[in-house]
């Protein structure tokens, strides 16, 4: 072909290659595909719930992020799973791009705004996912929804309360003061491994955008006892945590006892944001999960 091409028309060539191959290759990096995916707004009571849906098939992933963060802790996962299913990634209301309006940030508030984006996608059934917060958020939409729901999935969240009332009113005190933004940097040092230092401020950026009386209202909602009632859970059920001395001892017969043939996974070498420290790992884990469960 060079010998028929005029000799200023080659170099053009070779450009126009070279950036079909970069783009190319930008759109093939993990975590891009949920930033490049257009915005989407279900409403509910007025307001509106951002979303990302992106990836085919009838199976569907709902990914759940936690306290005060929002889609972009599952920026891996949109990529890995997209290929084959179809997938939702929610902020909660008050966190990320959707509204905030003044109401009490409940676990059933959460759950009712996974039911309205699922609605407005125009999914029927999903597995969910949540992480942290998201745990106790699927575990409502379940509650709420059972029929829509194919599977649940905790990931480093917990169905039992980890501590006491006054325990979790210590816990929260910061985060009322005026240094709530401080405290929110604190809290991202403590829960991500120090060699994670990238990921750290990326988050410390996330979590610092939410409201802090969206963060104080879901932190009280989030530890009532009503949301740790021991109905059992008819579903599939993975919990995937990081190892920690967080975790008490007899949590996993715990986990059983709500669900007897739940799958128990514990990663090692990983903070509380498990899936963006090893996503390679944790979607092999979930991977596994979904093709043993027809999903």
């Amino acid at each position: 072909m060079d010998r028929i091409l005029p000799m200023k028309l080659r170099p053009a060539l070779l450009v126009a290659c070279v950036c079909l191959v970069f783009r190319a290759l930008a759109a093939a990096e993990p975590g891009n595909a949920l930033a490049e995916a257009p915005s989407r707004f279900a409403t509910l009571d007025g307001y509106r719930i951002h979303y990302k849906l992106l990836g085919v098939g009838e199976n569907a992933l709902v990914f759940v992020h936690g306290w005060t963060c929002d889609t972009s802790v599952w920026r891996f996962q949109a990529a890995a799973f997209a290929r084959d299913h179809r997938v939702i990634a929610i902020d909660l209301p008050g966190h990320g791009r959707s509204d905030a309006p003044e109401v009490a940030y409940t676990m059933e508030l959460f759950a009712r705004a996974v039911e309205a984006v699922m609605r407005d996608a125009g999914v029927a059934k999903a597995v969910l996912v949540g992480h942290s917060m998201g745990a106790p958020v699927v575990r409502e939409f379940y509650r709420l929804h059972p029929d829509e729901t194919q599977a649940l999935v905790a990931v480093d969240g917990s169905f039992r309360a980890l501590f006491s009332r006054e325990d979790a009113e210590k816990l929260l005190a910061p985060y009322r003061g005026s240094d709530y933004k401080r405290a929110l940097e604190r809290f991202a040092d403590y829960m991500i491994p120090a060699d994670h230092a990238a990921l750290r401020e990326d988050l410390k950026t996330v979590m610092t955008k939410t409201p802090q009386r969206v963060a104080v209202s879901a932190f009280e909602n989030m530890i009532d006892p009503a949301n740790f009632r021991e109905d059992p859970i008819r579903v599939p059920l993975l919990s995937v945590l990081a190892k920690s001395s967080r975790w008490p001892d007899d949590y996993e017969a715990f986990v059983r006892k709500l669900a007897p043939g739940a799958e128990y996974r514990v990663m090692e070498g990983v903070g509380h944001f498990l899936m963006l420290q090893k996503p390679e790992e944790f979607d092999a884990i979930l991977s596994g999960f979904l093709a043993r469960n027809g999903r």
